[in-house]
């Protein structure tokens, strides 16, 4: 393990929650590259820790899909392949689908205006230039809309697929055209859901993410 990435110490949060949040966000930021291997020890050295918050970190970050274990090998931060991708959105734009059926049917006032925020939330985020931040935003203005459907259980599985391919679409939002293209997807979205238009909004929501598909697919390439 080379990679160099910074440990942000918060004094609110237990040591195995420092640690986790450290590694993964390394991961999802590129510090840590696919195919990595993760050697117990130096993390632990780096971090300033024993070796039993890094396992039970490694633990977590498996659940996540973000760190995968290896026979004989140990724990390695985990690849992404194009069928993997594919098998990822596909089961999610089903569940996408559902959860849109269910929050135009559920929605208040409250939770239309709880979406609307996000989706200035993160066209804010876009000015400001801060990758992660965007990032978060964007699970944000997606999670308005799991809340507004009702089912924890969707909402769950939801999150944890997208969480497979978080650090993708984090180098996806690294273009300009793709920023922008995400702010006006967002709004077109918010206004089809406001107006509680199932087919329109699910339309929009599979094209939204098979353009992220498409910009991932490129940044996977890029890395073989």
């Amino acid at each position: 393990m080379t990679s160099d990435f910074t440990v942000h110490m918060d004094e609110y949060l237990p040591l195995r929650e420092v640690v986790f949040n450290t590694l993964r966000q390394a991961i999802l930021k590129g510090e840590l590259k696919p195919g990595e291997r993760l050697m117990e020890i130096a993390l632990a050295e780096k971090l300033g820790v024993s070796r039993t918050p890094i396992r039970e970190a490694m633990r977590k970050l498996e659940l996540e899909g973000l760190v995968v274990m290896i026979p004989r090998r140990g724990a390695q931060v985990a690849n992404i392949t194009e069928k993997d991708l594919n098998d990822v959105l596909e089961v999610r734009i089903t569940l996408e689908n559902m959860a849109i059926e269910k929050a135009c049917a559920n929605m208040t006032d409250e939770d239309v205006r709880e979406l609307e925020l996000a989706a200035q939330d993160f066209q804010k985020s876009t000015a400001e230039g801060d990758l992660v931040k965007m990032a978060e935003a964007d699970v944000n203005f997606h999670e308005a809309i799991y809340r507004a459907a009702d089912n924890k259980r969707l909402m769950q599985v939801l999150n944890n697929l997208r969480e497979q391919i978080y650090r993708y679409r984090v180098e996806y939002l690294k273009e300009d055209e793709a920023r922008n293209r995400l702010v006006k997807e967002h709004e077109e979205i918010t206004d089809a859901i406001r107006n509680r238009d199932v087919k329109k909004a699910q339309e929009l929501s599979f094209e939204h993410l098979e353009n992220q598909r498409m910009g991932i697919i490129q940044a996977i390439r890029a890395e073989e």
